[in-house]
């Protein structure tokens, strides 16, 4: 399943299959779809992903995240959005600050390449099984 944040993008997490020599790996690994508004990132480059029609995306639970830090659900959606708001403008401003998910990974803009890198633990946390063809695939 695939979590959106409205005006920033989708997480999900999609099995693969690789082929290999011998056998046939199934790993499951993050993505991170991009999905801004597309004047905040004029002469910037950022990979195009696209998630499998198969996979159900769901809105960011404020709920859960207000039970996770003992905020209440509408102060939680104020700050995310104006987090990502904030982010927007630093990038039309040609500012490129990282984004940094707790245990999840990176957005970062370097060379005016805008990416997300996941974390090593989080791609092992996600594949116990193939962990090394998890790693090497994002």
């Amino acid at each position: 399943q695939g979590v959106l944040v409205p005006g920033l993008g989708t997480f999900a997490v999609v099995p693969e299959q690789i082929n290999g020599t011998e056998e046939v790996y199934v790993v499951r690994r993050p993505m991170f779809q991009l999905d801004m508004d597309m004047s905040c990132l004029q002469e910037l480059v950022f990979p195009t992903v696209m998630m499998p029609g198969d996979i159900e995306i769901m809105p960011l639970d404020y709920w859960w995240l207000s039970q996770a830090n003992s905020l209440p659900p509408d102060v939680v959606r104020g700050c995310v959005e104006e987090t990502i708001l904030l982010y927007s403008f630093q990038l039309r401003d040609r500012q490129c600050p990282a984004f940094a998910f707790e245990n999840i990974g990176i957005l970062s803009c370097q060379d005016n390449v805008l990416c997300m890198q996941f974390h090593c633990s989080c791609i092992a946390g996600l594949e116990s099984q193939d962990t090394w063809v998890a790693l090497l695939l994002t």
